[in-house]
């Protein structure tokens, strides 16, 4: 299993423009075969910080994701969004075990 997780930032004044490109690549994403979690979170004490948190069955999946046309239209979208500072880490997971 893999994890994606980390930030990135858009100007605060463009987050409305952002979020139907967000809410896109979540909604699709969120669909794919392999993709066992898929969200963006706005950090509520930095405006304009989102968080990212991915969940993928392997690199394969991870490798298919980022071939669709809805994250290739994402891609293409977080220029026009202005996103920048992006910092994005994928963690390898031996084992996961659910907690109370």
């Amino acid at each position: 299993m893999l994890i994606l997780a980390g930030t990135f930032r858009i100007d605060p004044n463009k987050l409305a423009e952002a979020e139907p490109h967000m809410c896109a690549v979540i909604d699709a994403s969120s669909r794919e075969e392999g993709c066992v979690y898929f969200a963006f979170g706005y950090d509520v004490l930095e405006p304009g910080l989102i968080n990212v948190h991915e969940v993928w069955r392997d690199q394969a999946a991870l490798d298919a994701h980022r071939e669709t046309p809805h994250f290739l239209a994402w891609k293409a979208a977080r220029e026009a969004i202005g996103m920048h500072d992006r910092r994005l880490s994928l963690y390898e997971i031996a084992s996961a075990t659910p907690q109370p």
